[in-house]
C-alpha cells in the first residue's frame, strides 16, 4: 500500500465509511430479497408462503447455523417465476449497493434453486442481467455475475447445470460453491471446476466459515480458485494464512453473516482485524444482507465499531475491494485513483 492514510478521528471513521468507494465481492442475490418484496412477489405469482405477514417473515430470522438460515432462504427464493421478478430482485439491491457507495459488484446467484421449480436458466439469467445493464446506465454501478453450484448436491447435477448455462456464457463472469459447507468439500467438486476452468470462468468457493481450514486448502489446491469466500477460519492455520498473505489469495469476508449465524460468539471477537494485521487480502460484504441485518455500510460501521479498527484498515479493506475483483487492470487503477480521492478530500 503506497497511499498514505492520515489519522481520522473515531467520531469522523463512520461517515468515512460510509462515503468511500467500495466493491463488494460475496452477495448471494437470493439473499437481498426483504421480506416485502418476497410478499409482494408471492402476490404478484399467486405463491403461498408459509407466513401470515412481513412481520412474521422477519422474526423468524434467528438462525443458529447455516443450514437454519439455509431453509428459510429457499422458500424465500419460490416466489422467484419470471424474468421481472429477477430483475426487480436485482435492482432493489444495486439500488440499496448504490447508496452504500459500492461502485462495482460481482453477485452471486442460485440457478438450481429456481431451475428445480421448473425456473428456466434463461429466465434468470436474462434478468439478472438486464438489472447490471440497468445499473450501470442509471446509477453509476458496474455489476457482473457469478453462479454458483449448490455443494448440497451433487457434482453430476452441477455438470446439467453449467450446460444450461453455456448459451449464455457471455453473461456471467465466473463460477462459485455455496450452501451448506460441512460434509460437502470442495473437492467433492473437482471435475466440474475443472471444466469450468477450462472454458475460462474465474473461480471462487466458499471456504472456512463452517467448515475446516482443511476446506481452504482444497478450495485453493484442487479447485484452484482465485478468491476465497469466508475464509475466516484459515486463521487457525499458520501455514494457511502464510500461504494467502504470500499468494494475495483474497477472503470475502462477511461480518454480519458471521454473526447471525454464530460463527462468532459477537462482533468483537470476529477476526478481521487479525485477518488486515498478518498481511491478508481480506475484504468486507454484506452476504445474504436482506436476512442478517445490513447492506455493506452497515458491515463496515459496525464491524469498525466492535473491533476498534481504523482509517488505515478502513482504507486496506477497500482497496483490497477493487484489486481482488475480476474487473480489468485499467478499472481496477480508476477505482483505486477514487479511493484515493475519496481519503484526501476527507482529510
Amino acid at each position: 500500500m503506497t497511499f498514505s492514510v492520515k489519522p481520522i478521528a473515531a467520531d469522523r471513521l463512520p461517515e468515512l465509511l460510509r462515503r468511500m468507494p467500495k466493491a463488494e465481492l460475496h452477495m448471494h442475490i437470493e439473499g437481498s430479497l426483504e421480506p416485502e418484496l418476497i410478499f409482494a412477489l408471492a402476490s404478484r405469482n399467486g405463491v403461498a408462503i408459509p407466513y401470515a405477514s412481513v412481520e412474521e417473515l422477519r422474526s423468524a430470522y434467528a438462525f443458529t447455523n447455516l443450514q437454519s438460515f439455509l431453509d428459510i432462504y429457499y422458500a424465500g427464493a419460490s416466489v422467484l417465476i419470471t424474468e421481472q421478478d429477477f430483475y426487480d430482485m436485482a435492482q432493489a439491491y444495486l439500488r440499496k449497493a448504490a447508496a452504500d457507495n459500492v461502485v462495482h459488484t460481482e453477485m452471486f446467484f442460485d440457478p438450481q434453486t429456481h431451475t428445480a421449480r421448473g425456473v428456466s436458466m434463461e429466465t434468470v439469467v436474462k434478468g439478472l442481467h438486464r438489472a447490471c445493464v440497468d445499473a450501470q446506465a442509471e446509477l453509476g454501478v458496474s455489476a457482473s455475475l457469478i453462479l454458483c453450484f449448490l455443494r448440497h448436491l451433487s457434482e453430476e447435477d452441477a455438470f446439467e447445470t453449467l450446460e444450461q448455462a453455456l448459451p449464455f456464457r457471455d453473461l456471467i463472469l465466473g463460477i462459485g460453491l455455496d450452501s451448506g459447507e460441512v460434509g460437502n468439500p470442495p473437492e467433492k467438486f473437482a471435475r466440474v471446476f475443472a471444466r469450468c476452468r477450462e472454458l475460462g470462468f474465474h473461480l471462487v468457493a466458499h471456504a472456512g466459515e463452517e467448515g475446516p481450514p482443511e476446506y481452504v486448502w482444497t478450495a485453493l489446491d484442487v479447485l484452484k480458485v482465485e478468491r476465497v469466500d469466508h475464509g475466516v477460519r484459515s486463521s487457525r492455520d499458520p501455514l494457511l494464512m502464510q500461504r494467502l498473505a504470500q499468494d494475495r489469495i483474497a477472503l470475502t469476508v462477511c461480518p454480519l453473516s458471521n454473526l447471525k449465524l454464530c460463527v462468532f460468539p459477537d462482533l468483537a471477537s470476529h477476526n478481521l482485524r487479525e485477518l488486515l494485521d498478518a498481511g491478508l487480502a481480506a475484504t468486507v460484504n454484506s452476504d445474504d444482507p436482506a436476512y442478517f441485518g445490513g447492506y455493506m455500510n452497515e458491515n463496515f460501521t459496525q464491524t469498525f465499531a466492535a473491533t476498534g479498527m481504523d482509517a488505515r484498515h478502513a482504507y486496506m479493506l477497500a482497496r483490497n475491494s477493487f484489486e481482488a475483483s475480476f474487473i480489468d487492470a485499467p478499472a481496477k487503477a480508476r477505482y483505486v485513483d477514487r479511493l484515493n480521492e475519496s481519503f484526501e478530500r476527507f482529510s
